[in-house]
């Protein structure tokens, strides 16, 4: 499916457009259906357009960290290209995810004139994976090419849904109510391991860092993840044989600032190229197998802070942002020697009258902490 703001040429969304529906809940309201333990995945946030000051803070990290990103991309690139014959069919995780795919798609063409597939599909903690966009790529790709991307690890939940999604398949059998159940699509050979830019929690073999730095397209919803929403799972609305669904804003279409994302990355590729083949043979000898460490750390803040359900606590630049951006928060915990990186989400903090806490030996740069119930 064609929608939003990105080139569909560099990417097929598999979701069905719920653009003319109102799903859109204000932030408190959708932070006490949570809590009263209806799905948080039948509806939206309210799309805000940033103002002139925070998309200033956005354009500022764009521009500083633009090579690392580069670089990042990079590595995550090579690093898959040794796991194939080929390049993988890119399925990224709608929406964080789905620009990632996008820049690993650019990289490879210009650093291999390679142009392998990308599919967005929607993964949704607690529902899984969507199974009918799932089995609509393995229709047409070998299950062992098949690479899930992302954009981040915070503590290591999605990584966790993909691979208990991706073991609870059916041998693929009847994944699609669109195709004959005495068709088989084989699932043999997919892999759960997902591939990221950044992987501070140590959750994925697959990364291009393990350092909690900020990648820009964190910092905002739509406007920088081509005009499109987070996803949404309603029986109503997106019932057997349909993908997953999501909304697309064109209103929000004057503050767009995805491809201004996505080619600023991109024109760092060759500043970056030489660093990222002098980087690729150690990164490939290290031991990058996952330690899941962020588990542990989580754990310890939420014993810290009285928290008894862990899904309150939001390690990391990206899960912070969210929490600032769409939930109720109720504390920032910062490293002070990281805090040129945090820019935004100080400014978040202080426009919404959170209080920041400073945790000098931190083992993520910040960790953002969503309020508990009364």
């Amino acid at each position: 499916m064609s929608f939003g703001s990105y080139d569909p040429q560099e990417v097929t969304w598999l979701l069905t457009d719920l653009s003319h529906v109102d799903l859109e809940v204000g932030t408190e309201d959708r932070e006490e259906r949570v809590r009263s333990g209806r799905p948080y995945y039948e509806v939206l946030p309210v799309e805000h357009e940033p103002d002139a000051a925070y998309t200033a803070l956005f354009r500022q990290a764009l521009t500083d960290g633009a090579h690392r990103i580069a670089v990042a991309v990079g590595l995550v690139a090579e690093l898959l290209l040794t796991q194939h014959d080929g390049p993988p069919v890119l399925v990224s995780l709608a929406r964080a995810g789905t620009p990632v795919g996008i820049l690993l798609r650019r990289w490879y063409a210009a650093q291999h004139g390679l142009a392998p597939p990308h599919y967005a599909v929607s993964i949704i903690r607690g529902a899984g994976i969507d199974r009918v966009a799932l089995a609509h790529v393995l229709a047409r790709h070998p299950a062992g090419q098949v690479r899930f991307v992302d954009g981040w690890t915070g503590k290591g939940g999605i990584a966790r849904e993909l691979a208990a999604a991706v073991v609870d398949l059916p041998g693929a059998e009847g994944l699609s109510a669109e195709r004959p159940s005495s068709e088989r699509l084989s699932s043999e050979g997919l892999s759960t391991e997902l591939a990221v830019l950044a992987d501070p929690g140590s959750c994925t073999a697959l990364f291009g860092t393990r350092e909690d730095w900020l990648i820009p397209s964190a910092c905002l919803n739509s406007t920088v993840s081509g005009l499109v929403s987070r996803t949404v799972l309603r029986p109503d609305l997106t019932g057997p044989g349909m993908f997953h669904g999501a909304k697309a804003y064109p209103e929000l279409a004057p503050v767009d600032v995805s491809a201004e994302f996505l080619d600023t990355v991109t024109a760092a590729f060759p500043g970056a190229a030489a660093e990222v083949a002098r980087a690729l043979p150690g990164h490939l000898a290290a031991d990058r197998r996952p330690t899941w460490s962020g588990w542990a750390v989580v754990k310890q803040v939420a014993a810290q802070h009285g928290i008894t359900d862990l899904n309150l606590v939001k390690p990391g630049v990206g899960e912070t942002t969210r929490v600032l951006l769409r939930r109720v928060p109720w504390r920032v915990l910062v490293r002070p020697d990281r805090t040129a990186d945090l820019q935004h989400v100080l400014l978040l903090a202080r426009t919404r009258g959170v209080e920041v806490v400073e945790v000098p030996d931190l083992a993520y740069s910040c960790i953002g902490i969503v309020r508990p119930a009364p």
